[in-house]
């Protein structure tokens, strides 16, 4: 079968969606959202409205500022797990650094001896010379200036500065365990050992990836399942979410307080993601995984 659909102006566009039981007051309004926000980009925001997701057809009472309430919410959302990881990605690259290049040497990351599967430690190195070639930044341009006789990359502490989370933690989690900085830096983040913080690094990439590229979080189905510690050493949850929900934001969120918790001590995430649930009033709480009382768990209270 081939998509035979043509593309329609916002004009036709305000049709389709009124014909289909979309309540929009205010036409004007709904025309210069369109104009700045594509139809597809919010049909990610409308689509658990629809009653009938074949004919598209929305429920009763569906309204387009709803909508719209739904999708700035989850952009300031976005915003602020961005902001979160950034602080998160910081220290876990610093740890990284630090611990492997004194147990071992500043080229560690370059020795195929220290990894577990020898494919995708190459795999991670030519995307690592990807990202060193088309790096703006001075200090590196400087070192192959300088060294040019040297073959090698430059150290641990210029490269990997370079280098993407996504990167930095597939090196982190093909380490061997053997290593003994892989347990050190999980103890630090209060993950205890290695076994944990690989699949939470994982996840934490992910969202930060949806929140560079401007993706939905809201309602999300998202890829990563953090692999829980039974009994985490900082304040954790009382109330910890089953498998079955790992797949919404919310453990992920825990997740990410957890490290931020050690890693940025009396950081203010709690009353501002309860800000923005303030401001948001119609947002649905199990769309997030969001438990009740969860500002009162001792995760959050810390």
């Amino acid at each position: 079968m081939k998509y035979t659909k043509p593309a329609i102006d916002i004009s036709q566009q305000i049709a389709q969606l009124k014909s289909r039981g979309l309540i929009i007051v205010d036409e004007q309004t709904a025309e210069m959202f369109l104009q700045n926000i594509s139809y597809y980009r919010l049909a990610g925001y409308w689509w658990p409205m629809q009653a009938d997701k074949t004919l598209h057809i929305f429920k009763p009472n569906s309204t387009f500022e709803n909508i719209i309430a739904i999708y700035n919410f989850d952009r300031e959302l976005r915003i602020l797990l961005f902001e979160v990881i950034e602080r998160i990605e910081i220290g876990f690259r610093t740890k990284l650094i630090y611990h492997l290049s004194h147990e071992i040497s500043p080229w560690w990351f370059e020795d195929s001896a220290n990894f577990k599967n020898q494919v995708e430690h190459t795999e991670t190195l030519l995307a690592i010379d990807r990202e060193l070639n088309q790096t703006k930044e001075v200090f590196i341009k400087e070192h192959y200036k300088k060294y040019h006789t040297d073959t090698r990359r430059p150290p641990a502490w210029k490269t990997l500065e370079v280098a993407s989370f996504g990167n930095i933690s597939k090196l982190y989690g093909n380490l061997l365990p053997t290593i003994a900085s892989k347990d050190v830096i999980a103890a630090e983040l209060g993950t205890v050992n290695h076994r944990f913080l690989p699949s939470w690094l994982q996840s934490i990439t992910q969202i930060r990836n949806i929140c560079a590229h401007h993706g939905r979080l809201w309602n999300k189905n998202l890829p990563g399942r953090p692999k829980l510690l039974p009994k985490p050493p900082q304040p954790w949850l009382a109330n910890v979410p089953p498998p079955i929900e790992h797949h919404l934001l919310y453990v992920h969120l825990c997740c990410m307080k957890y490290l931020l918790n050690i890693i940025n001590p009396g950081n203010h995430l709690t009353d501002r993601f309860n800000k923005i649930l303030i401001k948001y009033p119609n947002i649905d709480p199990n769309a997030l995984g969001l438990k009740p009382n969860w500002q009162n768990e001792p995760l959050w209270q810390a």
